[in-house]
């Protein structure tokens, strides 16, 4: 009988650690679908290099509020985030830091 009971614990809790597993979040290196509560954390990381905080701030919220997106990484990497990329300034440059 305590053979049967430790078999079904034994499975019980692999079955709940495997369920468990499954809905966890992995939001290590996600760069997309940002809510704007979650767009000044990625913005602080993109800018935290640059002798510019302020306007690269401004900009990286600014352009995550309406891209839902920030490229990993603090410089380049922009490819990930095809509307971040193609942003841009009326003279032709990039928006977005």
């Amino acid at each position: 009988m305590a053979k049967y009971l430790f078999t079904f614990l034994f499975i019980f809790l692999l079955s709940f650690a495997g369920i468990i597993a499954a809905t966890q979040k992995h939001d290590k290196h996600r760069h997309s679908g940002f809510s704007e509560a979650e767009c000044p954390g990625a913005c602080t990381y993109r800018c935290s290099k640059t002798a510019y905080k302020k306007p690269c701030m401004f900009f990286c919220q600014k352009c995550c509020f309406k891209c839902r997106c920030v490229p990993p990484g603090t410089y380049g990497n922009k490819q990930v985030c095809p509307c971040y990329n193609n942003w841009k300034t009326k003279r032709g440059g990039p928006k977005c830091p």
